[in-house]
């Protein structure tokens, strides 16, 4: 744990007080600062009363003039003010164990931080959150908190989680839901283990401890399984079977609770072979991150701007390079604004050689397989890639290779288009 300041932003209500760089945050308004959960939530009110101690261990308090809400404008060591927590489970699904050699240092670190929940959206499994922690989230008020749930039988969850406290940790959940605290809650669908009755029980529970919504989706996996448990992928026929029975409940819940809470993801339609439910089935897509109704959103975006063109455009002929299962979405709205603009442009599937063909999703598409599988082909002069190949907030694939090598390799200017059906039309129209 680190509370010492490490530079405060400029014009901030910090400096216009006179704090320094070089103390330690000891409290806000009398309350004892711990970590990042603590600076924000003391510091959120209006005109604070900081404890500072100074390095030669000397303490002073002063208040800051600020309004509610408004960042005091410090920084420290780490975001956190300490060290991130590592998962302590060993999941028979867990991606991380499937990763390949050669990749970045970062993707396989394993967290499990309840901070990162709240600030990040990050899921956890609340295995390795002490009592105190608990109670310190429905002290504060935490929420929400993202929560990968599994399985709600004590025994099976330990099993996929591979962590006695699997079970234990599910008491969390009722307290937490008993509490008011909003939980979103994550199914990894491992076929066998939780899914038909298990996946009923769960299900139930979770909407009585209080669940706000949950996302079931199909467990992913590598070609790099050597060693681990042996675990099959969800084929069409139990997909359909998943899709029925989760819409099923999500019907239950809607009449009684007002919410379905139970949505199955994008990647389970496609594996279905099932057309996608419409903008109102996903309710405001309160589990978009988790693949539920991504493609429903930028479809209906992407529509909505189309609308909007009145007429054919100058725009130089372009590829997008995309995963396998989007393949056929993007190819449909690439003829849909050829038709309405001219703009003239072709869809191209990577398949996953780097992973293993059994993941198809754009978000696993590396450098090297767009490289491999793009090299010598007519793409025109533009190639347009989904930002969620990438690094977030940089230019990195996930094995190391950046877009100005891609570039370079294949001779053309590379295009990051964001998850939006605006910007993926404005990229189409030559217009970023």
């Amino acid at each position: 744990m680190s509370t010492v300041i490490t530079s405060i932003d400029r014009l901030s209500p910090a400096e216009r007080a006179g704090v320094r760089t070089g103390e330690r945050l000891i409290s806000i308004g009398g309350q004892p600062v711990e970590d990042v959960l603590d600076y924000r939530f003391f510091g959120y009110d209006a005109d604070p009363e900081l404890e500072l101690e100074s390095p030669d261990g000397s303490r002073r308090t002063l208040r800051v003039k600020k309004s509610e809400a408004e960042e005091l404008g410090l920084n420290f060591e780490t975001y956190l003010m300490d060290e991130p927590r590592p998962c302590a489970n060993h999941c028979l699904f867990c991606f991380v164990d499937q990763m390949a050699p050669g990749c970045r240092d970062t993707l396989y670190f394993k967290d499990d931080d309840a901070r990162l929940s709240f600030l990040m959206g990050n899921y956890i499994t609340l295995t390795n959150l002490s009592p105190r922690e608990a109670q310190r989230i429905i002290d504060l008020r935490i929420s929400p908190i993202n929560v990968s749930v599994h399985a709600t039988d004590p025994r099976l969850r330990s099993a996929l989680l591979g962590n006695k406290a699997g079970g234990e940790s599910l008491e969390y959940m009722k307290r937490f839901g008993r509490a008011g605290i909003v939980m979103n809650g994550q199914i990894v669908l491992c076929p066998g283990y939780n899914d038909g009755d298990q996946l009923q029980r769960t299900m139930e529970d979770m909407a009585a401890w209080g669940f706000a919504s949950c996302s079931v989706v199909p467990v992913g996996l590598t070609k790099f399984r050597e060693g681990l448990s042996k675990l099959r992928p969800v084929d069409q026929t139990l997909a359909n079977q998943i899709i029925e029975q989760v819409d099923a409940f999500g019907e239950k819940c809607l009449k009684q609770y007002g919410s379905r809470m139970f949505f199955c993801s994008d990647e389970l339609y496609l594996r279905a072979g099932r057309p996608l439910p419409e903008e109102d089935y996903y309710e405001d897509y309160v589990q978009i991150e988790n693949g539920v109704g991504m493609l429903r959103s930028l479809i209906s975006e992407f529509e909505a701007g189309l609308r909007l063109e009145a007429g054919p455009v100058k725009a130089s002929p372009y590829t997008i390079a995309t995963g396998v299962s989007a393949q056929p979405f993007l190819q449909e709205l690439a003829d849909k604004a050829r038709e309405r603009t001219g703009a003239a442009g072709q869809v191209i599937a990577i398949v996953n050689d780097f992973f293993g063909r059994t993941i198809d999703v754009a978000g696993l598409v590396t450098g090297g397989d767009l490289i491999a599988q793009l090299k010598g082909k007519a793409l025109g002069e533009r190639l347009l890639i989904p930002i969620n190949m990438l690094r977030h907030g940089g230019d990195v694939f996930l094995d190391d290779l950046r877009v100005p090598d891609v570039e370079q390799e294949l001779g053309i200017p590379v295009t990051v288009v964001e998850q939006d059906g605006f910007d993926l039309l404005d990229a189409m129209l030559g217009r970023k």
